[in-house]
């Protein structure tokens, strides 16, 4: 389109996606004023705010008064300023005005454009290193980069949404977006395109409604024990609003609602919308649940003190910067009890339960033969990845507590925290399952002379990270060659039957061991028997790395649907790795 002037044509927004998710989120996050100084590096960005009637735009040539005007815009409006310049040192002006700022707290944004940050350090004209800040001139620094993915897209949303929500948080003060350009010459987009907003609420008297008739869950992260107070508010609000709580061994919950949908998520051939929620309201830290991807919902809320973004789902909408009994009293009414949805979850948990067919001897057969046999109020630590995959499976006594190294999700100290935990009281029982890579690594904490009676260690020894061998992982494609490096196989005496006995034996450890259901039956009695013996016990169980992927095959092929079908098929044609990596695009 074009007016009198035939060489004059109308520009609207730039067709960089960053710069497109940046400027929707200014607007969605109410933010108008902008302060544009001159240059090259930041046409995309200004071009595309100047274009939009939204935005109440000023121009000044000197970056140092720019930063001094968004201060003088900013107090006296009260509201967020943004700031925009070019590359080599304009940037640098900024300095004094943002020093102010910050000291004020003062919400004034500043967006440095810069070339492709790979070029930093070549000699390339004005491209300078703005990778490091002055401790006292912002709150936060952001590398914007170019999109082009939809991984890319999603960092860049959440890196936009963390720099806006910081400078109104605690205080607020300024912030720093370094912009990548690549100078694209496209501005022909009329509309914007949407990018996820995500809110911060800091007061219990700014909490939104709840959505009405959908279905909601709370999931668990691993989390501290729950206190009485909040399973009692938790319960409570699962019964308000038939709603239901997903729960990993690290979770803590021992609720009315408490539901394990790992083997569920884990199904190949099988659709997830009979167990998916709605609103799913996320808390506690990090879960080894990977199979929780699997069920996807259509909006996240994160309820945390900390107040930090931490989107797990890639849903998130809405972060609350308070205490989670705060929060769930907070929608508690006078109600009927609700329980459907989970009556939903728990009776297609039974059925996959019936049709889980008879399992090879295995750490997950281990599991489900076990997991019923764990004495009352003792304590039980896993091994990451394959050992909790397999114990998630199945659902624990509520009395008995769990946990799992998945904070830094490390092999390195699995038997050393449960000794530690085991020291705390010596008339309650500790037990601990660890593959045989995580068991030699923290070996030496055996020799300890702490080391009580009341420790209980399984050794699951397969001879290698059989995690590496599982026939869904990307090690398994190399076959024996993936043994050698990957799951480093044949070390710490290859599944030799003498040598964790020996060294048990020397340290005053009560040794028993099982190659097969049968021996493993016979001595798990003297295992989990609730008699505190007057040692510890290492009971070493030797299974084999195809027979642990059979298991894993036959779990997560238990129930089928049409949706599945077509899963199937297409597994055939482009592998087990390709169609893994679809289903988690998909949320199947």
């Amino acid at each position: 389109m074009q007016d009198g002037n035939k060489n004059v044509m109308y520009k609207f927004y730039s067709s960089e996606r960053n710069v497109q998710i940046l400027v929707t989120l200014l607007k969605a996050h109410n933010i108008r004023y902008v302060i544009a100084s001159p240059g090259t590096t930041n046409i995309n960005f200004v071009a595309s705010v100047q274009c939009d009637p939204w935005f109440k735009v000023f121009s000044s040539v000197d970056e140092r008064s720019a930063a001094y005007l968004a201060c003088g815009i900013a107090s006296e409006s009260g509201e967020p300023v943004v700031l925009s310049c070019t590359g080599a040192t304009a940037s640098r002006n900024y300095i004094s005005g943002l020093t102010e700022a910050y000291y004020r707290k003062l919400p004034v944004l500043a967006v440095t454009s810069t070339q492709n940050p790979m070029r930093v350090g070549h000699l390339v004209p004005q491209v300078i290193d703005r990778s490091k800040q002055q401790a006292d001139t912002m709150l936060d620094s952001i590398m914007l980069n170019m999109v082009r993915t939809k991984d890319e897209e999603w960092d860049c949303e959440i890196k936009v949404n963390k720099a806006l929500l910081e400078l109104r948080h605690n205080g607020g003060g300024p912030v720093h977006i370094n912009l990548e350009t690549g100078y694209g010459a496209d501005f022909s987009l009329k509309e914007l395109p949407s990018a996820r907003k995500i809110e911060r609420i800091l007061s219990v008297n700014n909490l939104p409604e709840l959505p009405q008739n959908v279905k909601i869950a709370i999931f668990v992260g691993s989390h501290q024990p729950f206190s009485d107070e909040l399973t009692k508010v938790v319960d409570k609000f699962c019964s308000c609003y038939n709603a239901v709580v997903f729960c990993d061994l690290t979770s803590g919950y021992h609720g009315d609602y408490e539901f394990h949908p790992a083997l569920l998520a884990s199904q190949f051939n099988w659709n997830k919308d009979p167990i998916r929620p709605n609103l799913l309201i996320h808390i506690g830290e990090v879960s080894g649940d990977y199979s929780m991807e699997s069920i996807i919902a259509d909006d996240v809320w994160r309820v945390s003190p900390d107040g930090e973004i931490r989107d797990r789902f890639k849903r998130l909408t809405k972060i609350f910067q308070i205490d989670e009994i705060t929060f769930f009293s907070h929608y508690i009414t006078d109600c009927e009890p609700q329980s459907s949805y989970l009556q939903s979850c728990n009776n297609y948990h039974n059925k996959a339960l019936q049709l889980l067919p008879e399992l090879p001897f295995s750490n997950a057969w281990i599991a489900q033969s076990s997991a019923d046999k764990i004495p009352a109020g003792s304590t039980l630590h896993v091994g990451i990845l394959n050992t909790l995959r397999c114990w998630n499976f199945f659902k624990l006594p509520k009395t008995v507590n769990t946990a799992c190294n998945v904070g830094g999700f490390g092999i390195d100290g699995d038997v050393s925290t449960l000794i530690g935990a085991s020291l705390v009281n010596k008339n309650k029982l500790y037990f601990a399952v660890v593959g045989d890579l995580a068991f030699f690594y923290d070996l030496n904490v055996l020799g300890n002379r702490h080391v009580g009676s009341n420790v209980r260690i399984m050794l699951i020894n397969n001879g290698r990270g059989t995690e590496f061998h599982n026939f869904d992982h990307p090690a398994s494609r190399f076959g024996e060659d993936g043994d050698k490096f990957m799951a480093a196989a044949g070390h710490f005496g290859n599944k030799s039957p003498e040598l964790i006995k020996h060294f048990a034996l020397d340290l005053g450890y009560k040794y028993i061991s099982a190659s097969d259901k049968e021996d493993f039956i016979k001595n798990s009695v003297v295992f989990f028997n609730e008699s505190n013996y007057d040692q510890p016990i290492i009971f070493e169980v030797f299974t084999d790395s195809d027979d642990e992927s059979e298991t894993l095959r036959k779990i997560r092929n238990i129930l089928s649907d049409g949706e599945g079908a077509v899963k199937k098929i297409a597994r055939k044609l482009l592998g087990a790795s390709t169609t893994s990596k679809i289903g988690r695009l998909i949320g199947k």
